[in-house]
């Protein structure tokens, strides 16, 4: 079965556009009615189909094989609308774990697909929740999806855990308490929009609270950093490449408080003229920007 969801959509297949949108029979409600009317395969049939798809790529065969199956993925589906997740959407990624279930039957193992199938939804169910119950993912670890898909059922009446209760359920599920814990803060959050929910201006809403003037925005940050650090260690290490001169020159042309001296003043100091002590001050500023630049 090279390509199953193009194979199983084609034409004259009363189910095939329902497999891809449980929505495309008008209702999930008629998708459910439509599957549950399709015949269960015997286990002779399943093993003839199997074998037709392992050996010769059969794609009717495994058309068939998906089709007697499809009320499997609703029965599964169904086990997770606690999630607050559209049924259709969670029967429709529990249809691709079936077609992969397909793809990988072998039938002389001796399991019926039904079996098989279920391990192949369950992930794909699990995966589509992951990745859609919040905008910041729950869970990433392997110990934090054991946790989020657990931990529902195992809170007494949703109540908060107690010390007790948190010891148990982690020695029960192998993690640590410490994951137990983070996990039900996690679950207990949120998500919240950062724009108002109305257009009253006097309404609370967190985007007011954020910064605007971008002085957090790590590019900035970045560049601060990179400015300070030569203003610091930076500059100090381009004076001291300089020649006393040069650098009495350009510490008292610019990096004084009260405005510096004038080349006038410094061209009598060293006893030389104005235009020489510029021409220094010149070469000693390119000198540095090279070091800084390096």
């Amino acid at each position: 079965m090279k390509q199953p969801s193009t194979s199983l959509a084609a034409p004259g297949n009363a189910l095939a556009l329902a497999i891809a949108n449980p929505g495309a029979l008008g209702t999930i409600d008629a998708y459910i009615s439509a599957v549950n009317r399709l015949p269960v395969l015997t286990a002779e049939r399943e093993t003839e189909l199997g074998r037709r798809l392992r050996d010769h790529d059969d794609l009717d065969a495994a058309r068939e094989l998906v089709l007697s199956h499809l009320r499997l993925v609703v029965s599964v589906a169904r086990q997770y609308l606690g999630y607050g997740l559209p049924h259709a959407d969670l029967i429709q990624e529990g249809n691709v774990g079936l077609m992969k279930a397909v793809k990988r039957f072998d039938p002389e193992r001796g399991v019926r697909l039904v079996s098989f199938a279920v391990h192949w939804i369950k992930a794909e169910i699990h995966e589509y929740i992951i990745r859609n119950w919040r905008l910041v993912k729950v869970a990433t670890t392997k110990a934090q999806r054991k946790l989020f898909f657990n931990l529902r059922s195992m809170r007494p009446d949703g109540q908060t855990l107690d010390s007790e209760q948190v010891d148990n359920i982690a020695r029960e599920l192998n993690v640590r308490r410490e994951d137990v814990s983070e996990m039900e803060v996690r679950m207990s959050g949120r998500d919240m929009s950062l724009e108002g929910q109305d257009d009253d201006e006097d309404s609370y809403a967190p985007i007011a609270y954020l910064s605007d003037d971008g002085r957090q925005e790590p590019t900035r940050v970045l560049e601060r950093a990179a400015r300070d650090r030569l203003q610091t260690a930076g500059l100090s290490s381009a004076l001291e490449a300089l020649d006393p001169r040069s650098r009495r020159i350009v510490e008292a042309r610019w990096l004084q408080d009260d405005g510096g001296a004038t080349l006038h003043e410094l061209a009598e100091e060293f006893g030389v003229s104005a235009e020489r002590i510029r021409q220094i001050e010149a070469a000693a500023l390119k000198k540095m920007r090279g070091s800084l630049s390096a």
